[in-house]
C-alpha cells in the first residue's frame, strides 16, 4: 500500500497532527504496512531558501519556484502547473519521532497555491456544491478554506505525477488530516479510481469544539447534551444552528463521503454522529493516537527531579517537595483555571503536611522568544515568576492565564505558580535561573504530576507523555485518551491516573435537569457558568483530596509509580497502536469497499 497524508504539516509540527504522523510513519508496524509515504500540503511561505524548503535535512528534487530539478521531474510536474496555475516542489526528508531512535524517510509534494487558475477552481468549487454540499461561495474569502479547496485538484493530480495513483497490487490510501484535507479527499471521490481508498482522520471536531469553547457551560452542557441528543435522535445543528456558519462545518460534514473515519477517541465518533443528521450511521473507526514511552530507572527519575526543584528554588527561594507540570498551549480549552482549582485545595493539605509544591506551566501563544529578550525580561523584572504585558512577554491571549497566576501567588503559601511563555525547556531559551543541564525532556522526566483537565480534548498525547517516568497524570474524562487508557489497563487503571469528572449535574441545576442528564436536550443547553461552577468545586475538592492521597511520601512509592506507569505506558506506544488498530482499520477499509464491489 501507498499512503498519502493531506495535511497542513507536511514540513513542521505545528500542533498535535505532526505529532501523529510522526508517530505513525516511524513505527515498524507501519512501515511493513505501507512501501511509501507521501505527505502532502500547501506551500506556507514563499520566502524561503530553496535549501530550507523541505526543513532540516530535507532534499528537494523539484521545485519549480527554484528552478531546482534533480531527475528530469519538470516535463512531468509542468502539465499540472500550467493547467491549475500552481508552483510544485517536491522531495525527501526524514521524520524523527521524539527520543525514540527509529526514522523514516518520506516524500513531500507542497504546492504554492498563492497562484491559481480562477476558472479551473469555480468548476471545482462548483461541484464541491452540487455533489457534497460545501457552499464555496460563503467561505472563500476566509483563506484557511480558501487554502485547502485551492491545493485540492493540483496535489491529488500530482500524486499522480510520482505514481501514487493506486493499483490492485498497490493500492493508495489518501488520509485527510483535518478539516484541511477534506477537498483532496473529495477530489479523489469524484475521480472515482478504483484503487483509492480515503479516510478522514478526525483529530477532533472542529464545530463541535467551537460549541464547547464558546459556551458557558462548556463541557458540563455538552456532555450532556451528548447523551440527551442521541437518546432523543437529534443532532448538533439542531440546537446550534450558528455551526453552519463556521466553515469547518461545511468539511467535516462531508467527511461521511470518505470510506471511512478515523476518529482519535471515543468522543470524536460520537462527535461525528452527533453532527448532523446524515452522519449518523457513518463508518467510524476509533484509532486512538499512540504515547511516546520510554523507561526510566530510578536513580534517573530522581536526578531529573533534582534539576525541576533547583529551577523552582532558583525563582522563588525555597526547594518545594512536589513538582507540577502542565505543558500546552495556554488556551480555553485546556481549562487552566481548574487546575488552580484543584492547587487552591491542594494549598491546605500540604501546609498542614509541612510540605510545598510548585507548579509549571509551559506553553506560549506567541513562539519562541529570542535569547536576548529571555535575559532581558529575566533580569529586568524577575520573568517568567513576574510578567509584563506585549511581546516578547504576554500577547496573543496569554494575558489572562499570567494574571490569574499572580493573584494565586498572592494568596497560597504551599503552593507557586509561574508560567513559562516560551518553546523550549533550557537555559538558553529560559534564562540564567534554569539550571544548565535542563532539556525539553526533563520537564517530563522529572515531574511529579502532570494536570490535563480540559474542557474539550479529543485525544491528549501530552497529558499522558509523563506517564511511562512514572508521574500522575490528572486527565478530565472529556479526554479522548482516558478511552485508550481503560483498553490498555485492561480494568485495572494505577495510581498514576487520576480521573477527573466535570461533567456530572450538580444535584440542584438551574437548568432543571436536577438529578438526570438531559431528560430534554433542549433544557441541556441551558447549563450555564452557575452550574458548572457548583460541579468545579465540588470536583477539584475530591481530585486535591485524592491526589494529596497518591503523591509519593518515599522513594519506595516513587518507584512503584514509576514501575506501574511504565507497564501501561509501554502498552499505549505507537507500535501497539499501529500494530493493534491503526493497521487493521486501514485494512477493513481496503477490504470492505473490495466486498462491497466498488473495486475491480
Amino acid at each position: 500500500m501507498i499512503a498519502a497524508h493531506i495535511t497542513h504539516e507536511a514540513v513542521e509540527k505545528v500542533g498535535g497532527i505532526g505529532a501523529v504522523i510522526a508517530g505513525l510513519v516511524t513505527s515498524k508496524a507501519y512501515q511493513r504496512t505501507f512501501s511509501r509515504t507521501v505527505v502532502a500540503g500547501p506551500l506556507l511561505a514563499t520566502d524561503r531558501p530553496a535549501a530550507q524548503r523541505l526543513g532540516p535535512g530535507g532534499k528537494v528534487l523539484y521545485s519549480s519556484l527554484d528552478d531546482v530539478d534533480a531527475g528530469g521531474w519538470a516535463g512531468r510536474f509542468k502539465p499540472v502547473e500550467q493547467t491549475y496555475q500552481v508552483g510544485i516542489i517536491y522531495g525527501i526528508r526524514k521524520i524523527t519521532n521524539g527520543n525514540h531512535p527509529d526514522s523514516a524517510e518520506v516524500e513531500v509534494l507542497l504546492v504554492d497555491v498563492f497562484r491559481y487558475n480562477r476558472d479551473r477552481l469555480n468548476l471545482f468549487k462548483a461541484e464541491l456544491f452540487s455533489k457534497f454540499a460545501a457552499p464555496s461561495e460563503r467561505f472563500e474569502h476566509i483563506w484557511e478554506y480558501e487554502e485547502y479547496v485551492r491545493l485540492a485538484e493540483p496535489a491529488y493530480e500530482a500524486l499522480g505525477v510520482i505514481g501514487c495513483r493506486g493499483s490492485a497490487e498497490e493500492p493508495l490510501i489518501l488520509l485527510a488530516h483535518e478539516y484541511m484535507g477534506i477537498p483532496t479527499a473529495l477530489k479523489a471521490i469524484l475521480d472515482g479510481p478504483p484503487h483509492v481508498r480515503t479516510i478522514f482522520y478526525a483529530h477532533e471536531v472542529a464545530p463541535v469544539r467551537h460549541v464547547v469553547e464558546k459556551h458557558e457551560g462548556h463541557d458540563l452542557m455538552f456532555h450532556n447534551l451528548l447523551a440527551a441528543g442521541e437518546q432523543a435522535g437529534k443532532s448538533l445543528e439542531e440546537f446550534f444552528p450558528q455551526v453552519r456558519d463556521n466553515f469547518k462545518y461545511a468539511l467535516v460534514k462531508a467527511a461521511r463521503h470518505c470510506d471511512a473515519i478515523f476518529a482519535v477517541g471515543d468522543m470524536v465518533a460520537r462527535e461525528m454522529r452527533f453532527l448532523d443528521p446524515s452522519c449518523r450511521d457513518l463508518p467510524v473507526e476509533v484509532v486512538y493516537n499512540g504515547v511516546p514511552a520510554s523507561r526510566q530507572t530510578l536513580e534517573e527519575r530522581c536526578r531529573y527531579r533534582a534539576g525541576m526543584i533547583e529551577y523552582a528554588k532558583n525563582l522563588f527561594g525555597s526547594k518545594p517537595d512536589y513538582i507540577f507540570t502542565h505543558v500546552a498551549r495556554p488556551v480555553l480549552s485546556k481549562g487552566i483555571w481548574r487546575d488552580l482549582g484543584v492547587l487552591h485545595e491542594l494549598d491546605g493539605l500540604l501546609s498542614q503536611a509541612g510540605k510545598s509544591a510548585a507548579y509549571f506551566m509551559l506553553g506560549t501563544l506567541a513562539g519562541q522568544r529570542r535569547t536576548k529578550d529571555v535575559l532581558h525580561m529575566e533580569r529586568s523584572y524577575g520573568w517568567p515568576v513576574h510578567h509584563q504585558l506585549g511581546y516578547p512577554d504576554l500577547c496573543n491571549g496569554e494575558e489572562t492565564p499570567a494574571e490569574m497566576f499572580e493573584d494565586f501567588n498572592r494568596n497560597h503559601e504551599a503552593v507557586r505558580v509561574v508560567l513559562v511563555n516560551q518553546f523550549g525547556w533550557e537555559s538558553q531559551l529560559c534564562g540564567l535561573r534554569m539550571p544548565r543541564q535542563m532539556s525539553l525532556a526533563n520537564i517530563r522526566q522529572g515531574t511529579d504530576v502532570e494536570f490535563g483537565l480540559s474542557v474539550y480534548e479529543p485525544f491528549g498525547i501530552s497529558q499522558l507523555e509523563p506517564l511511562s517516568y512514572g508521574a500522575i497524570c490528572v486527565v478530565s474524562n472529556v479526554c479522548g485518551c482516558l478511552g485508550f487508557v481503560r483498553r490498555c489497563a485492561a480494568g485495572r487503571i494505577p495510581a498514576n491516573v487520576l480521573e477527573a469528572d466535570f461533567t456530572r449535574l450538580p444535584t440542584s441545576c438551574q437548568a432543571g435537569l436536577p438529578r438526570r442528564a438531559g431528560v430534554d436536550p433542549r433544557q441541556a443547553t441551558q447549563i450555564g457558568r452557575a452550574d458548572r461552577d457548583v460541579v468545579e468545586a465540588v470536583e477539584d475538592k475530591r481530585l486535591a483530596e485524592e491526589l494529596f492521597r497518591r503523591l509519593p511520601k518515599t522513594q519506595a512509592e516513587m518507584a512503584e509509580l514509576l514501575d506501574s506507569g511504565w507497564e501501561l505506558g509501554k502498552r499505549m506506544d505507537w507500535e501497539p497502536v499501529v500494530r493493534d488498530l491503526f493497521g487493521p482499520a486501514v485494512q477493513r477499509t481496503w477490504e470492505l469497499d473490495r466486498i462491497n464491489g466498488s473495486a475491480t
